[in-house]
């Protein structure tokens, strides 16, 4: 079963002569099956011959086994974040370390492109969440001109509508080729993510608030909710309206008029959808739905929201992000697998093929002849899997 022209198994050391990377001999995911011995030719930086049988040229990569994945595609980690503000109020002094010390773990997590969320809004940090997105933004292009990054990096502006200076802040970045997805948020205590205000108060224990200034806190969100988030979704809106390149997400859909508002934006992706009730309403309106896949591997939602495997189970969940655990994109795929009805090829779609589909990137994702050679090698130990080596457009980087 070829999936291209072949070179065959017992093909000669001459006619592999222009050929960059034979990988033989691995469990091969493609859109379709998985084929047991497979073998990937790849020829520069492209996926040349797809072919189910192990090949004995001379040169080529023994897999031994383990599974030939497409490279990961991740949609919305705010893991940079992390190594920028390490600490609450610290701002790491080299931002061009920061964003190579993220494009490592990424590149370590089987991820071959990132769109690295970056939040338009100040919250309570203030003035410093400001620097650090500036700081991001140019510490990337810095790394992506000076071809430093292993991986394929990519810009996701989150833009938190509540927030005073979500505008303000955005507006350099409105008319950036490298921002390429866009997403509308709200934050505000007592809906969409937050709808358990218990939740929130334990996801802000770190911040030792009493009672009374987390309720002014509370009080203070909401206010601005009422003065700010209508205009400011408008604004955002109007700004991005003349970038054909741009996708349009929307963030913690909760309840049915969350999506019918998304879809007449123009939104194509629900973002974390809270509730099962939202995701098929957007799964019906024909947007792509995307679940974190912590929520997959830990069995539940951090927030107390609806199950990403109960999505799944309904047939309503597209995608996964690995949102805050870059690891978990890889294992919630396997999970999946192994935890319901589904087999392992659309299952490594929900973290690669969908996912690339869907932020308008089709020349990846998948296994198959002229796309990307963006693979990840994988070793299952104690049935966990684990990337053992990551290329991109096939040049090892991992």
């Amino acid at each position: 079963m070829s999936a291209s022209r072949s070179t065959g198994p017992h093909a000669s050391a001459s006619s592999a002569a222009g050929q960059d990377l034979i990988l033989t001999n691995a469990r091969v995911v493609t859109a379709e099956h998985v084929l047991p011995k497979g073998t990937v030719v790849i020829t520069g930086g492209r996926i040349d011959t797809v072919d189910d049988v192990p090949t004995g040229v001379a040169g080529a990569l023994d897999l031994e086994g383990d599974y030939l994945l497409p490279g990961l595609v991740e949609m919305h980690t705010d893991h940079m974040e992390k190594h920028f503000m390490p600490r609450p109020g610290v701002l790491w002094p080299s931002p061009l370390a920061a964003v190579i010390a993220h494009d490592a773990q990424i590149a370590a997590a089987g991820i071959t492109t990132v769109f690295d969320a970056i939040c338009c809004g100040q919250y309570s940090d203030g003035s410093m969440r400001r620097q650090m997105l500036a700081d991001q933004i140019a510490a990337v292009k810095h790394a992506a001109v000076s071809d430093l990054m292993r991986v394929d990096h990519v810009l996701h502006l989150r833009c938190e509508v509540s927030d005073a200076c979500v505008v303000e802040i955005f507006e350099p970045y409105r008319a950036d080729p490298l921002v390429r997805l866009v997403s509308l948020m709200d934050h505000t205590p007592g809906q969409r993510q937050w709808n358990d205000l218990t939740k929130l108060r334990q996801f802000d224990s770190d911040r030792n608030m009493s009672d009374a200034e987390f309720d002014r806190m509370i009080a203070e969100r909401i206010a601005d909710q009422q003065r700010y988030a209508q205009a400011h979704r408008r604004q955002v809106l109007e700004m991005i309206a003349q970038r054909d390149d741009i996708v349009l997400a929307t963030h913690d859909d909760t309840t049915e008029a969350h999506v019918d508002e998304a879809v007449a934006e123009g939104a194509t992706i629900s973002e974390f959808p809270t509730t099962f009730t939202a995701a098929a309403r957007a799964h019906r309106a024909g947007m792509k739905t995307i679940m974190g896949a912590p929520n997959v591997v830990r069995g539940g939602s951090h927030s107390g929201n609806v199950s990403a495997l109960d999505l799944a189970h309904g047939g309503i969940l597209d995608g996964l992000s690995s949102d805050y655990v870059p690891a978990s994109l890889l294992q919630a795929a396997f999970h999946l697998s192994d935890t319901l009805d589904m087999q392992l090829p659309p299952a490594v779609a929900m973290v690669s093929a969908n996912v690339a589909d869907m932020v308008g990137l089709p020349d990846r994702g998948r296994i198959a002849p002229g796309l990307k050679a963006d693979l990840v090698r994988v070793r299952r130990v104690d049935g966990v899997p684990l990337p053992a080596e990551v290329w991109r457009d096939g040049r090892r980087v991992c």
